[in-house]
């Protein structure tokens, strides 16, 4: 899908030690080199007994010809880098993410992401889809999207999974990959895969996490009369379903549905929060903050 924004935008994110002086310099130096400030966002994690000390900021600017690519703007932040420790990335708009999609056999997530990029709603490139099942190979192919069957036997030890997951990794490299979104794909990710997609993995649970965790959360939550049922989109980590969550939403139920309605409604609440997890990482407006995230909407 085309992009139509201008060549000349982009984005910095950053964080460092929360300390005076920061939107000051960054903001200073952005307006000396002639950048003009479209939005600009800072939050400082300093309050509560659990605060990191931390301050985080997203900046959308527009920068003059001569510093429109992100090299350039990288040699001209260098100094305030080293000035204040900062972590710092510049990324250009034009320059579209490559998303990975995989799935197993509940196809509600994959589906509606591959409307949302197909209608322009998420401005991201997929160079392919991968499942361990063949179940929507004609859903993936009909978008004329690559579709990559890498099948794992029931039971598959360790050593099988781990050379299915090298073959993906191969392809992650080959094609580029800056995001994995695990669209229902229901297998347990290696300690190796997990780190080698540290920040770049999205994982969509269904249900509000941390209740309700394992197997058939639906007929769960089902069995002990919930009134509300939810989804939470996460970073992947090595530690099952407790990486840092990006995303959260809830539908109001009662006791005249039934465990299948319960999954139908848990299924559109699925879809809508894990859009937006990864309409806001490829936005760039993710910074994750120890076992949290800051999130710019």
């Amino acid at each position: 899908m085309p992009d139509t924004r201008p060549s000349n935008e982009f984005v910095l994110t950053l964080a460092c030690r929360d300390t005076k002086g920061i939107v000051h310099n960054v903001s200073g130096l952005l307006y000396q080199a002639g950048c003009n400030i479209i939005d600009s966002q800072q939050f400082g994690d300093v309050q509560g007994e659990d605060a990191t000390g931390l301050f985080f900021m997203r900046v959308h600017f527009e920068a003059p010809e001569q510093l429109a690519d992100v090299a350039t703007l990288d040699r001209l932040f260098g100094h305030v880098r080293q000035q204040f420790g900062m972590l710092a990335t510049f990324r250009s708009l034009e320059q579209r993410p490559r998303v990975l999609l995989m799935v197993s056999q509940h196809g509600h997530c994959l589906n509606d992401l591959l409307f949302r990029w197909k209608s322009g709603q998420l401005a991201v490139d997929i160079p392919a889809v991968v499942s361990n099942h063949t179940t929507y190979q004609a859903l993936v192919e009909s978008y004329g999207l690559a579709f990559h069957h890498l099948p794992l036997a029931t039971g598959a030890d360790a050593a099988t999974k781990r050379t299915q997951e090298q073959r993906i990794e191969a392809l992650i490299e080959s094609e580029r990959v800056d995001l994995v979104v695990l669209a229902r794909y229901m297998q347990i990710l290696s300690p190796e895969f997990c780190q080698l997609l540290a920040g770049r993995a999205i994982n969509i649970h269904h249900s509000f996490l941390p209740s309700f965790k394992g197997a058939k959360p639906y007929a769960q939550a089902h069995a002990r009369g919930v009134k509300l049922i939810g989804a939470t989109a996460h970073y992947v980590t090595a530690d099952l379903d407790e990486g840092p969550i990006i995303e959260q939403d809830v539908a109001r139920v009662d006791h005249s549905l039934s465990a299948e309605d319960l999954t139908a409604v848990g299924r559109d609440v699925e879809c809508v929060v894990l859009a937006r997890a990864v309409r806001w990482h490829v936005e760039h407006r993710l910074l994750i903050n120890g076992h949290k995230t800051v999130v710019f909407r």
